[in-house]
């Protein structure tokens, strides 16, 4: 069988500014970001890839055609080769009909609440109601496909399948928790045998939405709603949250069954209407960082208090020992470790695909396993890798390089062990070096197949890479990578084992702290991904090698771009990036490239 998945909307982001802009929602809250498709064959995730990735456009709402195409072209199939179309949305008209009922009780001016129904009402009609999908995607592929072969999956299942199929298909309590879906923000349930009982009196409305509470004190600080939440995540490590927290004591209230409301619902037709009140909390807005880390802080203590009282309840509802955490919020990695250490589950997993990046991968195992009789539960699961998207032979790269001659200057090394020995030496001085090999990683980390590396023991590294590669702010912490065998000698793991996709934040111990200054956030931790030769083969000989010339046990990883665009995808990427930013070396598979020297 093979379902294809697949995440984006023509026109939405157009619409979203023509229309709904008018009544103050923000352009940043809209759905259908993280565009892109994945594709199943038999049950084996056989490719997916961000559209991002691909026409350069971070965080895309667009038709995934690109990503559609590349998908197809990977399996070699043809658009009449599919079996069922899964879409990780679900507008039915039972759904418009709650959700205009839901503006009819919201708080806002009677002209802004008929505006609002007029225009909710246009984009079922034009854009994301079942009809308006199916049309969008015959018409930006030329393929009609048969409405009894499309599956449409409420967007919170899709995230919890996402955690599901991703986890090896273990029978698991789950918790979704992001922005909003269709019209919850937030839910919790189980699964067993690839069948999702939802525990319908946890799930929360948009109004009570945490990931958007977040995001709207992530604009108060000054950053981008529903992209830049990682960097209030970082500020939080520059203070300690207020004893008397306003966020807790003034705004949230924690409920029965893991609910949670405020004390004033946000209004979903106005975004700024918190600013007054975080000021009254904080005092007026100030650009110090002393500030705002106050507030990221409190907001930090906040979102704590809130999922850990979430999974308390949880645990009371599942007698499962597993526990799968979907959705935006679950990338704020900050909170997933005491989450899961304060809870009486064996193992807690976040996926590469945690955010709205993988939905079209939840939706593609839900269709499969659930289609028909479902003999998809009774099949073994597949081995998964985030390594999903594109790559590129020695011919492409050698075709890349010669398109750049003149301005890179390169040599071939005689593979995995040369590059290794090379690249290992070099890492052993303050030296910035992109990675590239393989195919693409999925989701929003760099997993080591296009990041960028460095070695952590120079205490001035950060600064380096934060000015002059990546152009971001300065406080940003970076990522160290490990291998799985040795992360317990360095870090304060507690029950975890392994934090392959650099979802779980530790305490780096005291005696490893001087050696890693470059890896070490200002509190003391790491978001740390583990390596391991199966996975990872070429990149954890790498750091063999290096740790055994230098005794330092692990490297710098950050994604391999700059502040505003997305991780690089082809060998032009890469070239074009290393030639904009002060990156020393780029390895393209086999090729150790550096800057052409200037002419005399």
């Amino acid at each position: 069988m093979i379902v294809l998945g697949c995440n984006g909307f023509t026109r939405i982001s157009e619409f979203f500014s023509e229309n709904l802009g008018a009544v103050g929602i923000n352009k940043h809250y809209l759905m259908g970001h993280d565009a892109g498709a994945s594709l199943l064959v038999d049950g084996e995730l056989v490719a997916a890839v961000e559209e991002e990735r691909l026409n350069r456009e971070k965080k895309t709402t667009d038709f995934p055609f690109n990503s559609v195409q590349w998908c197809l072209e990977q399996a070699g199939l043809e658009f009449s080769d599919i079996d069922l179309l899964a879409i990780p949305w679900n507008w039915s008209a039972e759904l418009q009909e709650q959700l205009l009922a839901d503006i009819a009780r919201a708080p806002m001016e009677p002209a802004s609440r008929e505006y609002l129904v007029h225009s909710m009402g246009r984009l079922f009609d034009e854009i994301v109601g079942p009809e308006a999908i199916l049309a969008d995607f015959a018409a930006r592929t030329g393929f009609t496909p048969d409405p009894a072969k499309v599956v449409f999956v409420p967007h919170h299942l899709a995230h919890a399948m996402t955690g599901y199929y991703l986890a090896g298909m273990k029978d698991s309590a789950f918790l979704v928790s992001d922005g909003r879906a269709e019209r919850f923000s937030t839910l919790m349930g189980e699964i067993r045998d690839g069948r999702i009982r939802v525990f319908e009196e946890t799930a929360i409305g948009s109004e009570y939405s945490i990931g958007i509470l977040f995001s709207a004190i992530t604009r108060f600080l000054g950053f981008v709603p529903n992209n830049d939440e990682y960097k209030v995540m970082g500020l939080a490590g520059y203070a300690e949250p207020p004893a008397s927290n306003p966020f807790l004591e003034r705004l949230v209230r924690l409920e029965e069954d893991g609910r949670y409301t405020f004390t004033r619902p946000l209004e979903t037709d106005n975004p700024l209407s918190l600013d007054p009140v975080f000021e009254e909390y904080f005092g007026p807005r100030e650009e110090t960082l002393e500030y705002q880390a106050r507030v990221a802080a409190a907001a930090q203590e906040m979102l704590n208090v809130v999922t850990r009282h979430q999974i308390r309840a949880l645990e009371g509802k599942s007698d499962l020992d597993h526990l799968l955490f979907e959705g935006g919020v679950a990338l704020n990695c900050l909170n997933n470790t005491p989450l899961f250490e304060g809870s009486r589950f064996e193992d807690m997993e976040v996926s590469f695909g945690a955010s709205d990046t993988g939905i079209t991968i939840g939706a593609a195992a839900h269709a499969w396993i659930n289609h028909a009789d479902g003999a998809g539960r009774d099949k073994p699961a597949p081995r998964v890798t985030p390594y999903l998207g594109p790559e590129y032979d020695e011919t492409a790269i050698e075709q890349a390089l010669r398109e750049f001659e003149g301005r890179v200057e390169w040599r071939k090394l005689g593979g995995d062990e040369e590059v290794v020995d090379q690249v290992a030496k070099l890492l052993t001085e303050k030296v910035v070096i992109g990675w590239f090999e393989g195919r693409l990683e999925h989701g929003p980390r760099a997993l080591g197949h296009r990041s960028i590396l460095a070695n952590p023991s120079f205490p001035d590294i950060k600064d380096i890479i934060n000015t002059k590669v990546k152009h971001r702010e300065p406080f940003r912490p970076f990522a160290p990578l490990v291998l799985e065998s040795e992360a317990p000698k360095v870090f304060e793991m507690g029950r975890k084992t392994r934090s392959p996709y650099m979802t779980f934040v530790f305490p780096i111990k005291a005696e490893f702290r001087d050696v890693l200054p470059g890896a070490t956030h200002v509190d003391g931790t790491s978001r740390v991904q583990t390596l391991t030769d199966e996975d990872t083969p070429r990149l954890a000989a790498l750091l063999r090698r290096f740790t055994a010339l230098t005794d330092v046990p692990c490297l710098i990883n950050t994604s391999f771009n700059v502040a505003g665009e997305p991780i690089v995808c082809t060998p032009a990427d890469a070239l074009n990036c290393f030639l904009g930013t002060e990156i020393d070396y780029v390895v393209l598979g086999d090729y150790l490239v550096r800057k052409a020297a200037p002419a005399a």
